[in-house]
């Protein structure tokens, strides 16, 4: 029989797939001993049982009122008893901390009768009603499906009606006419009353936390935290404390370390006489932790101990949930807490020098995705002038946008290509959409660990928090700051995360620390030397060497200068732009042999001195030189507009100019429906004669002028878009010809390996036979995407791709991350037939994949000996090569 509820006495923190991250950890709470309210967890399976069925599975509801009843019994008092009642809090807590699953429902078994015991019990009718109003509000929301903005609406009439600035200033009358109100809401938007019975309340608590796995906050997250759909979510249910019994009672988060930065400390905020969800809505603005050292000294040390327990426990830094109810210290929850990109390098060191853990475990703890983040520019410090407005700095970076004030808004803006900051008073879990398309986060209350800061640091959005000198006017759709500055929807604002402040207009942007690093090599303390020590480590350990995709002497030095190990892609076509492409017109238009040759004579000196530059500035390093592969067409004129000039000049009486005439000839001539699968790659090389003799000698000739030059030149020549051994044995041939050619005319031998672009399935299917001609494979995965799926990817990606993430077709787009199951299918059938026929066949990749962390993952499983990529995604390929080359048990736990 299937084990659907643990007691947390039952449970561990290696328990969190069946018991999710919550239930996991406050087991393993109360195993340390901690001061942990009792409860138990509902687990995953049953989410998945329910979620497949519709249905309660078989026993779940026994199980749950056999460990109730056991709760009860240890509090000596029941679910919602009219005397003295036991009340309960109901929480999701999936395996991932996931922002857009249901909100916390506390005081579960609060009705009419029992409030009046628990004001008994408390002696506060206003505690009482407090909870009671608390109860139903959530749970009308979450549970029953009414708009929260309708309860947000009555309370804000009530204040206004009694001039209270917030709800502290409500009595226990006001409180008890707003939970009828309340219920009347309830009863008005579902036709249902409230439910009275503890028993019902906490089932249909239980069965809406399941519910909210699949709910539309949840997907999205999800989809964009690469978060698997079938993991479900567990339910914890626990004993209610409370932090609103007066002065002496209040609740707070806290962390081990800060989160934005890494450094060292107790960092958190705390609100007194309020319940925990109070303090991350943001609703009242708190107080830093170190208050409550003056406000309790005594819970502040308990505190400070359990914190630094539980981090030397968890070796990492803990993210602590905690109540304090009338001097007493309860401990709600802990997790390994989010971070930002800076603070994850610098905790990571600092963990290390500590002694904590590993330099390998270090390495897991960091992310090719969080170094990308530190590579991005910062705000110019000097050309910001005076801010609008100061808050928290609750997540670093710098981020330019339209201020625009709801969610709907912000995704509206963002699909048409603007970048938009969302600002709020605070933010809720329906904001999560907007967050997700803003490029910042600004809110007017709330502190470091307020819903919106939390959030946005575990996306790594640019955020500030708590800037009280900004008025927000949701519906006036405008901002005001306390100068009197107006800031209305569509106003461009610049948001600086590292130093909570907000400018007016576009900020201008200079390089980051970290980029800084990486360009001249230059150390420093702080995160700088973090991202140095992690790249060290990962460079010590990695197997897969990374190498660039670059076309000039100038992208060629960068790469080297951020890691790269050669070129892996240097695309000829790019030598062919800008002036040069009136010299590739004249080789298209050559009425003969000898107008080609003179036209390609033209282009050989040019494409020569190139391949010079990036031979010097990658010297001793291999080159591979892609021979040209963009149909010709692409180097012609716009086949719509040489007809429009042409038509005009007839209309107008005059003569066309006749190289015009010719060009639109040629275009038409050579136009494609579909020119990805049309005269392109190997294909060009095979039907216009001169063209792959050319781009050879001028790869043989730089060798030899690197050669003389005292070099060390490493050219390798990939022939792209192959699919038959055929058409590459071909190929080969006139390539040996031409190398043997300069070698005789030189008197230095040049020696230049073959290898092909493996990017069509029919090339990844016969591998072994291709092989007997390749000295190398390269996976173009970009096209190998396009062709093994049928897509054109510059008209698919607008067109449906967003509907295919939504409907979970892909879990992430197979041109941002590889496609294991069709794609990488193919990459690891061409590695092993290719192998199987040359042992020694190097083999890397040179489509953008070879920058995706994911995807780096699978290509050293798959045996690679090489990624390419961008030389701006080289450092973080570096990370990631090194990250996968960890055992199993130290990368574990890198998520």
């Amino acid at each position: 029989m299937v084990h659907y509820v643990y007691d947390f006495r039952e449970g561990r923190r290696d328990m969190a797939e069946l018991l999710g991250g919550k239930g996991a950890n406050l087991a393993e709470m109360t195993r340390l001993g901690l001061p942990v309210p009792p409860g138990f967890t509902v687990t995953t399976d049953a989410c998945r049982a329910f979620l497949a069925t519709g249905a309660e599975p078989e026993g779940m509801s026994a199980e749950i009122s056999r460990h109730l009843t056991a709760l009860e019994d240890s509090a000596g008092r029941r679910l919602g008893q009219r005397g003295d009642p036991l009340l309960v809090s109901v929480r999701s807590g999936a395996r991932f901390s996931m922002p857009g699953m249901m909100e916390t429902v506390l005081d579960i078994g609060l009705n009419d009768d029992s409030v009046l015991g628990l004001a008994k019990t408390s002696g506060s009718d206003r505690f009482a009603w407090d909870s009671y109003r608390r109860l139903v509000q959530m749970f009308g929301s979450t549970v029953m499906g009414v708009d929260a903005a309708a309860f947000d609406e009555a309370m804000a009439l009530l204040k206004e009606a009694r001039e209270a600035p917030d709800d502290l200033h409500l009595d226990a009358y006001d409180l008890a006419g707003l939970v009828e109100t309340y219920k009347r809401l309830i009863l008005d938007e579902t036709g249902h009353v409230f439910p009275q019975s503890p028993a019902e309340q906490l089932r249909l608590a239980i069965l809406a936390v399941f519910r909210s796995w699949n709910g539309e906050r949840a997907r999205l997250y999800r989809r964009r935290e690469h978060i698997p759909d079938d993991l479900g979510t567990a339910v914890t249910v626990q004993r209610m404390v409370y932090g609103n019994l007066g002065a002496d009672s209040g609740s707070g988060v806290a962390f081990t370390r800060d989160p934005a930065t890494g450094r060292p400390g107790l960092y958190g905020d705390y609100l007194a006489n309020a319940q925990g969800e109070d303090v991350v809505a943001g609703i009242r603005n708190t107080v830093p932790l170190t208050d409550l050292e003056r406000l309790d000294p005594d819970s502040h040390r308990r505190l400070r101990d359990h914190m630094e327990r539980l981090e030397r426990h968890y070796r990492d830094l803990c993210d602590i949930e905690f109540t304090i109810e009338r001097g007493t210290l309860w401990m709600l929850q802990t997790r390994v807490g989010k971070r930002t990109a800076e603070a994850a390098f610098a905790i990571a060191a600092e963990l290390v020098e500590e002694g904590q853990i590993t330099p390998q475990e270090a390495l897991a703890r960091v992310s090719g995705d969080a170094l990308a983040r530190l590579m991005f520019p910062r705000f110019d410090t000097d050309a910001t002038g005076e801010a609008l407005a100061h808050g928290l700095p609750a997540s670093p970076g710098a981020a330019v946008g339209a201020a625009v004030f709801d969610s709907a808004e912000a995704v509206r803006r963002a699909a048409t290509g603007e970048k938009v900051v969302l600002v709020r008073q605070e933010t809720t879990p329906d904001d999560l959409p907007g967050m997700v398309a803003a490029e910042a986060v600004l809110t007017s209350r709330g502190g470091k660990t307020s819903h919106a800061a939390v959030v946005a640091r575990g996306m790594g959005k640019v955020c500030v928090c708590g800037a009280e000198e900004l008025t927000v006017d949701t519906a006036a759709r405008r901002c005001t700051t306390r100068a009197g500055v107006v800031v209305e929807e569509g106003t461009v604002i610049s948001v600086d995360g590292s130093a909570g402040t907000v400018y007016a207009g576009a900020v201008p942007l200079v390089a980051s620390e970290a980029m800084r690093y990486l360009e001249t090599g230059e150390q420093s303390d702080g995160v700088v030397a973090a991202v140095a020590g992690a790249l060290e480590r990962a460079d010590s350990v990695r197997r897969l060497e990374v190498r660039a995709n670059a076309d000039t002497p100038e992208d060629a030095r960068r790469a080297r200068r951020f890691g790269a190990q050669g070129i892996g892609l240097c695309r000829t076509e790019h030598m062919f732009l800008g002036e040069r492409r009136k010299l590739v017109e004249d080789m298209i238009l050559a009425r003969d042999d000898a107008e080609r040759e003179q036209a390609l004579a033209a282009l050989l000196p040019l494409q020569r001195q190139d391949f010079v530059g990036i031979l010097e500035a990658m010297d001793g390093l291999p080159v591979t030189v892609r021979l040209l592969d963009p149909p010709l067409h692409e180097f012609l004129p716009d086949r719509t507009a040489l007809t429009v000039r042409i038509a005009t000049a007839e209309a107008r009486g005059r003569q066309p100019e006749t190289h015009e005439v010719e060009l639109l000839d040629a275009v038409n001539r050579m136009h494609e429906e579909n020119p990805m699968l049309g005269l392109r790659g190997v294909r060009l090389g095979l039907v216009v004669p001169g063209l792959v003799a050319m781009q050879v000698r001028a790869v043989a000739e730089a060798v030899v002028t690197r050669t003389r030059a005292g070099g060390a030149p490493r050219a390798e020549i990939m022939v792209p878009l192959v699919g038959a051994v055929e058409e590459l044995r071909i190929e080969r041939a006139e390539v040996e010809r031409v190398l043997a050619e300069v070698s005789e005319e030189s008197g230095v031998p040049v020696r230049c390996p073959v290898g092909t672009m493996i990017e069509l399935p029919r090339a990844a299917l016969t591998a072994g036979r291709i092989a007997e001609e390749a000295e190398f494979f390269s996976f173009g995965t970009n096209d190998l995407t396009q062709t093994t799926w049928g897509f054109s990817r510059d008209d698919v990606e607008a067109a449906f791709f967003s509907a295919y993430l939504d409907k979970g077709v892909f879990p992430a787009s197979p041109f941002e991350t590889i496609d294991r199951d069709g794609v990488g299918r193919l990459v690891r059938i061409a590695v092993d037939e290719g192998r199987a026929t040359r042992p020694d066949l190097k083999i890397g990749v040179c489509g953008e994949h070879g920058g995706d962390p994911e995807s780096v993952h699978f290509f050293h499983a798959t045996g690679l000996d090489y990624v390419s990529c961008s030389p701006f995604r080289v450092p973080v390929a570096r990370l990631e090569a090194g990250r996968a080359a960890l055992p199993a048990s130290e990368a574990s736990d890198s998520r």
